[in-house]
């Protein structure tokens, strides 16, 4: 007994050292951490529970029968975040470069599975060279059981992939299928192919960073939501953001105890829209003021800055908030901002998280690059989102309202449970100018009877009180209110029931 309980300890010494130690100091020279001091910062002190500390290849081709490391490259189990269960796995690279076997994705796939049975999110530090080249189609097939069970959990458990080094070639596909992706600056990149061979192939030079690092997929690509200075940041981040998300699709968000009055007013809010139609104001001002204790979480910050995303609380309860940024672009829609919020509010009605949508858009973008980039069909993703969508949806429009992006933007129209204005709202077709020159284009010579016309339409239409009357706006609110109005609007819509009808899943226009 006692041969077998040291032999025990001396496997779990092995396992817990991986690679050993030189390459662990290796790793602490890049400003990495170790796969298991990921997981130990990531996770609530003394909860993680390891699963396969001992599991090894099964390879012996090209001397891999000579090399065997328990755990092989990755350490997988569970444990809480803030009391809360979750799944977890984090490559090792250290062993073997963190390369993915078979084994090494048989145990990712055994928390997946885990995980969407019991229902808890999974979380994968990713930190790997991509498929172990000696294990050929094993490796593949190994990729394509993952990438098979990322398909299955979405929309049942939360599923956040962390970047954390390398991944390259068909490593990036599962992190592109989770629902939000961080990276770390200067250590990690993403690419389906390095630089070596975009030379090859294009003759273009460029480095590994400029390719797949963490500002190119935050501000250039989209494709990840948040860059980070190091491990550390990004692991404290995703701590963080699991306190804004329920386990599974049959949960509502975890509510946390709020001490800032839901009828709290803010009369700064009343001169946040200038008076100049055309002048810009920071959308972002009216989300702090408006959430508990000015806590907004945002998401793709530096990217499609034309509108804004993320999440904040509401009387203690997470609400997803997408609005439109008057800073940037006249707060237009265009295709990475429909792209962006569309991919975040499919996210928010799939787990149950109420959608606030703050309106000041004057239109979708114009020009041959948005339609030869397909505009049409990606504007389509963000007003199809917004009509499939069944949580509660509230809707406050503070200044334009303009066409096509009026409908778009959490209308009445598109099942908005309780859509408000302020008294700034313009609600219309187009903008006053536009419509004039049209309606009246054999005017349009006479600068006085122009002007006359566009005073004209301006009183008719360019207010919220038309939509008004045709009950397409519930009410028209004051500024300093819009708090108490969106709190009251929620709690009112906490036990709402909307289901779309029977199908095997929707057509989206991708």
């Amino acid at each position: 007994m006692q041969d077998i309980i040291r032999k025990l300890d001396e496997k779990r010494a092995q396992a817990r050292l991986g690679g050993g130690q030189k390459r662990i100091d290796r790793q602490h020279a890049k400003g990495k951490l170790t796969a298991r001091e990921r997981i130990d910062l990531l996770l609530d002190e003394g909860s993680f529970e390891e699963w396969d500390m001992f599991k090894e290849h099964r390879c012996n081709q090209f001397n891999m029968d000579k090399e065997h490391i328990p755990g092989d490259g990755v350490v997988i189990g569970y444990g809480t975040i803030n009391g809360r269960l979750v799944f977890v796995f984090s490559q090792d690279f250290t062993v073997f470069g963190g390369a993915l076997s078979e084994t090494h994705a048989e145990k990712i796939c055994k928390i997946m599975d885990h995980a969407m049975r019991i229902g808890a999110p999974v979380i994968g530090l990713n930190d790997s060279g991509g498929a172990r080249i000696q294990e050929g189609v094993d490796s593949l097939g190994g990729y394509a059981e993952v990438f098979q069970r990322n398909v299955l959990a979405s929309g049942v458990v939360p599923q956040i992939s962390l970047i954390m080094g390398p991944c390259a070639g068909g490593a990036v596909y599962s992190p592109a299928m989770t629902d939000f992706i961080f990276m770390v600056q200067d250590s990690s990149y993403m690419f389906v192919t390095g630089p070596d061979v975009v030379k090859t192939v294009t003759h273009e030079e460029v480095t590994a960073e400029e390719l797949g690092g963490a500002i190119t997929h935050t501000t250039k690509s989209g494709v990840a939501d948040m860059g980070f200075e190091n491990d550390v940041e990004a692991l404290m981040m995703t701590r963080r953001l699991v306190g804004f998300i329920p386990s599974n699709n049959r949960e509502k968000p975890p509510k946390m105890p709020s001490y800032d009055p839901a009828d709290r007013l803010d009369y700064s809010l009343d001169t946040l829209v200038p008076a100049n139609a055309n002048q810009p104001y920071d959308m972002k001002e009216l989300i702090l003021k408006v959430v508990d204790d000015g806590d907004f979480f945002e998401l793709q910050a530096d990217y499609a800055k034309n509108i804004l995303i993320g999440f904040g609380r509401m009387e203690g309860s997470p609400v997803g908030i997408v609005a439109n940024q008057p800073l940037v672009l006249a707060g237009c829609l265009d295709i990475k901002s429909s792209i962006k919020a569309a991919r975040f509010i499919r996210f928010c009605d799939a787990f149950n998280i109420p959608v606030v949508t703050f309106v000041d858009v004057p239109g979708f973008m114009p020009g041959t690059a948005q339609e030869y980039g397909g505009i049409i069909k990606h504007g389509a993703k963000l007003l199809f989102a917004y009509a499939e969508c069944t949580v509660p949806k509230v809707t406050v429009i503070t200044r334009k309202a303009y066409g096509g992006a009026y409908d778009v933007m959490s209308s009445k129209h598109l099942r908005g449970d309780v859509n408000f204005a302020w008294p700034s709202a313009e609600i219309a077709v187009m903008g006053p100018k536009g419509a004039v020159e049209i309606i009246f284009r054999e005017e349009k010579n006479d600068a006085e009877k122009i002007a006359e016309r566009e005073a004209q339409y301006k009183e008719r239409f360019a207010n919220p009180f038309v939509a008004g009357a045709r009950g397409f706006i519930d009410d028209v609110i004051m500024p300093h209110e819009t708090r108490k109005r969106i709190c009251r609007s929620l709690a009112m819509l906490k036990e709402k029931k909307l289901e779309n009808p029977w199908r095997k899943h929707s057509n989206i226009p991708l």
